[in-house]
């Protein structure tokens, strides 16, 4: 419906989204010893990334979007 290229980056936002739960559901567990109110730093860093990849993605869709006729 979207063509190949826009499909497949849908697809690999569906996965970083499934991985951001993931990570997500792990830092409940794994909480800052100095603030257990936030996920430890490493799991942050992970969920900074995982959020700009998403960014990155979502941006090159709208940019194949733009560009089709």
């Amino acid at each position: 419906m979207m063509g190949q290229e826009r499909g497949r980056l849908a697809v690999s936002l569906d996965m970083l989204t499934e991985a951001l739960i993931l990570v997500g559901q792990h830092g409940v567990y794994c909480p800052s010893a100095r603030n257990p109110s936030v996920p430890s730093l490493d799991i942050q860093a992970v969920l900074a990334q995982i959020n700009g990849a998403k960014e990155l993605v979502g941006s090159v869709m709208e940019q194949l979007k733009e560009r089709k006729p």
